[in-house]
């Protein structure tokens, strides 16, 4: 019960710190999202590193590092997720957080067709009704915007795609985030260099914009290491419950806080996009108890 409540407090303090992040990149501004991102990359490496060093586990980066297959999809897994931070940074930044918060509501329902297409994982028939419902959300949150919600594609497609590969491989959190991160890192550093060789860098304009740009490194590390410490502890049926919680609070933020618009016709598409939710978590709630009951091993999903 206890490792039980550590793990869903672990969990609630990823999604909740992840939830959040709409308040935290607007306070990025001036600087442009790919100039975040490069910051990003680069003091999530430094971070890592050092916690590294703490936890002494340099020895599983090197282990890695001499695995030419898993070195080859973590460089794909941080491509997929320097595109995923890029598109979530404009998304925020341009006034659009309720379509980055479909990306997440939707991207439980991509990560299966996914599994789909490259796993030839065969869906139950609450899975292909869920993903129908979807589509046809899609389809309205179209009409709606007047084109297709690419933001929230992006995100989901980008997110999901990261999540496949990282099945790909087994890799420690920590030391694979280093990796992945130190596959960018150098385009990352060389953005950064000729931007503030140019004057049009924002790092060094003030003490405070600094450290909020190093602070990035931070909150891309820590509620990834809560998620790793909640998936150890907790029920894959619990994940499905908790990873609600990050678009429900960017949502809330959208609406509430950012006062973006939501008409009728939207908040329709959203309305569908939720009840294919309610059928996806149904289906998986009734599956994890099954395999609980005759004691199979679920697969948690890979973390971000």
């Amino acid at each position: 019960m206890h490792a039980r409540r550590t793990g869903i407090l672990a969990g609630l303090g990823a999604y909740a710190l992840w939830g959040v992040f709409p308040l935290y990149f607007p306070l990025l501004e001036p600087a442009g999202g790919v100039e975040i991102v490069a910051h990003r990359v680069i003091w999530s490496l430094v971070f890592v590193a050092i916690l590294l060093t703490a936890l002494r586990r340099w020895a599983q980066v090197r282990a890695v590092l001499r695995n030419r297959r898993a070195v080859l999809v973590l460089a794909g897994a941080s491509v997929c997720i320097a595109a995923n931070w890029l598109a979530f940074v404009y998304g925020v930044n341009s006034g659009h957080v309720v379509e980055t918060s479909l990306g997440y509501f939707i991207n439980p329902l991509v990560s299966v067709v996914l599994g789909v297409v490259f796993f030839a994982e065969r869906l139950r028939p609450l899975q292909w009704t869920a993903v129908g419902i979807a589509a046809v959300a899609v389809v309205v949150l179209t009409l709606d915007y007047g084109h297709p919600p690419w933001i929230a594609i992006a995100l989901a497609l980008s997110f999901g795609t990261y999540g496949l590969l990282k099945k790909l491989v087994r890799v420690e959190a920590v030391p694979g985030l280093f990796v992945e991160t130190a596959l960018v890192a150098i385009p990352a550093a060389v953005f950064i260099v000729v931007l503030q060789a140019r004057g049009q860098g924002t790092f060094g304009t003030s003490p405070g914009h600094s450290l909020l740009l190093m602070s990035s490194g931070i909150a891309t590390a820590v509620p990834l290491l809560l998620f790793a410490a909640a998936a150890r502890r907790i029920p894959l049926s619990t994940v499905v419950l908790l990873q609600y919680v990050t678009p429900l609070m960017q949502l809330s933020i959208g609406v509430f806080v950012d006062h973006e618009p939501m008409p009728p016709a939207r908040l329709a598409g959203f309305a569908i996009v939720w009840l294919a939710l309610a059928v996806f978590t149904a289906d998986s709630l009734r599956t994890a108890r099954s395999r609980a009951a005759r004691d199979e091993p679920v697969a948690v999903p890979a973390e971000a």
